[in-house]
This record gives C-alpha cells, structure tokens and sequence, in this order.
C-alpha cells in the first residue's frame, strides 16, 4: 500500500510555527507510535524560495503540482485576509476536494478555504480574534469561533495557533485510532483531546487555586474510574462545589455539560480498549461505564458512525495481537 501524502501549502510571509505544526504530526517518522509513513511534501504557492514572517529564507521542494495525488491537504494560515487566494490555488484546492482529498485549514487558513468557495454553508472556525472577519469576508460560512476546530469530514477548519496541533491529533485520532492519537500526544507532551473553546484560554485565564485544584481532582477522579457510576451530585460534592456552581463552571471550563463529557471520555476510552486488547465487547462495556453491551453499542455508534467491531477491525492491528497472528 502507497503511502498516505500530506501535502503542505507553503508562502511567501508564511509563519514557521504554522508550518511547523503539520510538519511534527505528519512530517516526522511516527510509525513506532502505530502510525504509517506519510509522504509528506511542502508545496510552494508560487516559485519554491520564500522567506517566513520572520525573515528566514526556505526552499521547498514542491509546487503546486505536489497537491495533486495527496490525500491530505493542509493550508497552515494565510498572510493577507483581504486579498482572495490566487487563481492556481483556487483551482488545485477544488481539485483536490473534487478528487476525495481532506482539506485542512490551520487557524487563518479557513479564510484560503472560503476565498476557494470550498466553506460556502459549511462550519467552520478560524482564530477567535478574526472570527467577525471571516464572517463578514464571507457571510456564507456558519463561523463557529467558540470551538478548537470543526470537522465537516471532507474539510477541517481549526482555531487559532495551537489550537492547530489539537485539529492535527484529532484527525489522526479519526484515520488512525486513539491509540495512536494518543502516543503521539504523549510524544509531543500534549493532552490528547483538549475540551471546550478556544477563547476560555485567551480572554479569562483562570488563577490556579485550591478550589480549582480540587475541581480537576474530581474530573481525574472521574477519568481513572470510568467503570463507575458518577452523578452530578456525587462529582459536584467531590469537587466542594454545589450542583448549581459545578454545572456553571463545568460548562465554562470545558463547553460541554458533564454528560456529554463522561460520554465523551467513555466513548475515548472504548476505542483505545478496542484498539488494544482483545476483550470481548461484554468487558469493554462494563470496564468503559456503559454497563451493557447494547449500550456501548448504541452510543459509540452514535459518536463515532460504526459499530464496534467495524472499529476494532480498522484499528486493532496485526502487532498488537498475538504472535501467531
């Protein structure tokens, strides 16, 4: 099997963070951590020498012409909002859509996306400082600035900076497994699923504190005891909270009510042992907090659009099960 290409649109003023971000998730040999090799290419927007925005000078080996066959394709940001990409970006982004390829766009990059008419209708999200922009560049584009990133399926949009490497994870969380996702957070020393929006990090950063301390004791409480019965009350009072506050400041925190979250952690910790046990679908069940099978069942197709066994088909791979395999 060929291996998957990621390519990388490249700038004139493009930032190297940006672009460094596809580079360490899908650049870097990972297939020790259960990923495959990526060919993965960074395409020049027009000649191959540009300078970043911070006056270094890059060559890429690439042009245009390397979107062609990829299977992913990343625009990491864009540099001037106002102006529309030009013609043969336009054209090798349809392209690209047109032929199956996922399309990323990294913080600013949505306004490359949208100006290509591929987010007409569609969600999307962008950095939050430049969310009303977006929407008023291009009013047909449902802005979503509260979220870390949106996935349409065919097309992904992320919030800003690095809200960047929590839209790359995810996407190998949904092509390669949660296992893989999360080795590779580990790697790169990040949480592997942050929750909630990306303006609760910028606008009102919260002063760590006992009270706050005790509040995500509760939650990692919560995450080490799946297999448990955890009700509002019970994770509110471990949290020295009241219901009314822990529900106010859960929502703020994380975006998300606490049910939607423990389905969420749940559904995450299912797939990883689907990945990488051979349980049977009784004892995933009961050690995941769903109790019965029926209801794993139910919610991870819910979630995730496939039933369990598909998943463990895609996702539990020959290394992982026994010798005689």
């Amino acid at each position: 099997m060929a291996d998957p290409i990621v390519a990388v649109v490249a700038y004139d003023g493009v930032s190297l963070f940006h672009l460094s971000v596809p580079c360490l998730v899908f650049g870097e040999d990972h297939r020790a951590l259960g990923l495959p090799h990526f060919d993965f290419r960074i395409c020049a927007l027009e000649g191959r020498e540009m300078r970043t925005e911070t006056g270094l000078t890059l060559t890429a080996p690439h042009g245009l012409g390397g979107l062609d066959d990829a299977d992913v394709v990343i625009v990491p940001s864009w540099d001037d909002l106002d102006r529309p990409p030009p013609p043969p970006l336009v054209v090798a982004l349809r392209r690209a859509h047109e032929r199956g390829a996922l399309l990323v766009g990294l913080c600013l990059g949505a306004f490359a996306l949208a100006g290509a008419g591929l987010l007409a209708g569609r969600r999307a999200t962008t950095h939050w400082a430049y969310a009303d922009k977006l929407r008023a560049l291009h009013p047909d584009v449902v802005v979503e600035p509260e979220v870390l990133y949106v996935d349409n399926s065919d097309i992904v949009t992320s919030a800003g900076v690095a809200a960047g490497l929590d839209c790359c994870l995810h996407i190998v969380r949904a092509r390669y497994g949660a296992d893989a996702a999360l080795r590779l957070a580990r790697r790169v020393v990040l949480s592997p699923h942050r929750q909630g929006g990306q303006a609760q990090f910028i606008e009102r950063p919260v002063a760590k504190t006992p009270e706050a301390d005790r509040f995500a004791r509760a939650l990692d409480k919560v995450r080490a005891t799946l297999n448990e019965a955890h009700t509002l009350d019970r994770v509110a009072e471990d949290a020295g909270l009241t219901r009314r506050t822990f529900t106010r400041r859960f929502r703020k925190t994380t975006g998300m009510s606490f049910g939607d979250w423990l389905l969420d952690r749940r559904v995450e910790e299912a797939q990883r042992l689907l990945e990488t046990t051979e349980d049977s679908i009784d004892s995933i069940a009961y050690r995941a907090g769903f109790g019965a099978a029926v209801s794993l069942r139910r919610r991870f197709a819910a979630k995730l659009g496939l039933a369990p066994t598909a998943y463990r088909r895609a996702f539990f791979t020959c290394e992982q099960k026994a010798p005689s395999c």
